[in-house]
């Protein structure tokens, strides 16, 4: 048995700061290989009718590694910003087939 995470990730952007929340998902997305983690896909939508912004899959080599990342100082120093801009995150475990 694998302990592998993979992880969805739904982001709705504070409204007008689309453009905001992406560039500071490009940010925090950046520090997952220090962590053992990779995004498997990102999509970003314009959030049409209550649609998310943007759609995240990543996976992470366990739950420590997600714990890890989760603390990561170069990520909480970036809360504010991330206050923000992001209205609204749902995060939830995923199969991939």
């Amino acid at each position: 048995m694998t302990d592998t995470l993979t992880l969805c990730c739904l982001l709705w952007a504070v409204p007008g700061q689309e453009e905001a929340m992406t560039a500071y998902e490009d940010e925090v997305l950046a520090l997952l290989p220090e962590h053992g983690a990779e995004v498997v896909s990102r999509a970003v939508g314009d959030g049409a009718d209550g649609a998310p912004h943007e759609v995240q899959l990543y996976r992470f080599p366990g739950r420590a590694a997600l714990d890890a990342y989760l603390a990561d100082p170069r990520r909480l120093a970036q809360a504010q910003t991330r206050d923000r801009v992001v209205a609204r995150t749902e995060l939830f475990p995923v199969a991939l087939r």
